[in-house]
């Protein structure tokens, strides 16, 4: 397994995502049964969110935690979503009412028509209720999940003031010693030009991380689709430093920034047949590895996170581990090829 160091984790190029499956107990074990073996192989990074599967994701990496080092892992989840605890006897709107609304922690105001929150309240709630979820006394990474939905209804000034304000609880999570870093986890926000609606300034939003928590502030992580099929983190030059165009991962790279990557099968639509001639292009020797080596492979990705909530899956994948990543040159021709 190759890793990466940073801020004095120990990251592996390869990372575990859990947002597919359904939310009932076989998939838990399939869930747990892939972790365990994950880690035993070398994976350092596990991903998850409190909405993945209706809380269920978080459960089952809580109930790994208890068979490892806690320090082994490097954990992260995100908040930002409604989702109902998976074992409640209230019907999911009522839970909603009762539970959230009526004793303040969301207003109706607050919530996009995707059910994205972004207030301290409410994150405040999540980021508890996570820790619980998990088992565990703190976070490595704890991501804000998508947002650049907040822009669907709110100005500019509003959501930066919303995203300042989340930033200063989370450095106080950080000084509690529950959390190390934050970061935002994305699909659109920095994958599209300067002048939509959902773009997200990355130089912007790491002054507001500067005022939150001064030069030595912990927003350190992005998440963002990357694939064969999403070439913007790498080509589209939406990010501004300096009076240059960057791709957001250039501009990370220069911030200081770690990238995760999601998507990068697109679950499971890039896993087709291809020629013999693109198997050797990719030095590979498997269909199946040729998305994940271009991603790792591409200047500017962290660590790669894959779906996986079976242990066979997660062996196929990890061959990959026994073939030199691509040079930058490679990557260069084999996107300059699909142009």
């Amino acid at each position: 397994m190759r890793y990466k160091q940073f801020y004095g984790l120990k990251l592996s190029e390869i990372g575990i995502g859990t947002y597919l499956g359904a939310s009932d107990d076989n998939t838990d074990f399939l869930y747990e049964e892939t972790i365990l073996a994950g880690i035993n192989k070398g994976i350092t990074v596990i991903d998850t969110a409190i909405n993945y599967r209706k809380m269920r994701s978080e459960q089952v990496i809580g109930k790994v935690l208890k068979k490892l080092d806690r320090k082994e892992v490097v954990l992260s989840t995100k908040g930002g979503y409604i989702t109902p605890p998976p074992k409640t006897e209230k019907d999911p709107t009522q839970w909603f009412k009762e539970e959230l609304v009526e004793k303040g922690i969301v207003q109706i105001s607050d919530i996009t028509e995707t059910g994205n929150i972004l207030t301290t309240k409410y994150i405040s709630w999540s980021f508890e209720r996570s820790l619980k979820n998990l088992n565990t006394d703190y976070i490595d990474i704890y991501f804000l999940h998508n947002p650049e939905d907040q822009l669907t209804k709110f100005s500019k000034d509003i959501f930066y003031n919303k995203l300042e304000e989340v930033f200063l609880f989370l450095e106080k999570k950080v000084n509690e010693g529950k959390l190390k870093f934050y970061g935002l986890a994305t699909w659109n926000g920095f994958r599209v030009d300067r002048n939509h609606t959902q773009f997200l300034d990355l130089v912007e939003i790491f002054r507001i991380a500067e005022k939150a928590g001064g030069n030595n502030h912990h927003f350190r992580f992005i998440q963002l689709p990357y694939n064969l099929a999403m070439l913007e983190g790498f080509l589209l030059k939406n990010q501004l430093i300096d009076g240059e165009k960057l791709s957001t991962f250039e501009a990370a790279e220069k911030l200081g920034i770690y990238t995760y990557i999601s998507a990068p099968l697109m679950q499971g639509r890039l896993l087709r047949p291809v020629s013999e001639e693109v198997i050797h292009r990719f030095k590979v020797k498997k269909t199946s590895h040729v998305p994940l080596q271009f991603v790792r492979s591409t200047p500017g990705v962290g660590t790669v996170l894959i779906g996986m909530s079976k242990k066979e899956h997660l062996l196929e994948n990890l061959e990959i581990e026994e073939v030199p990543p691509l040079s930058s040159e490679e990557i260069n021709q084999i996107i300059s090829s699909k142009g």
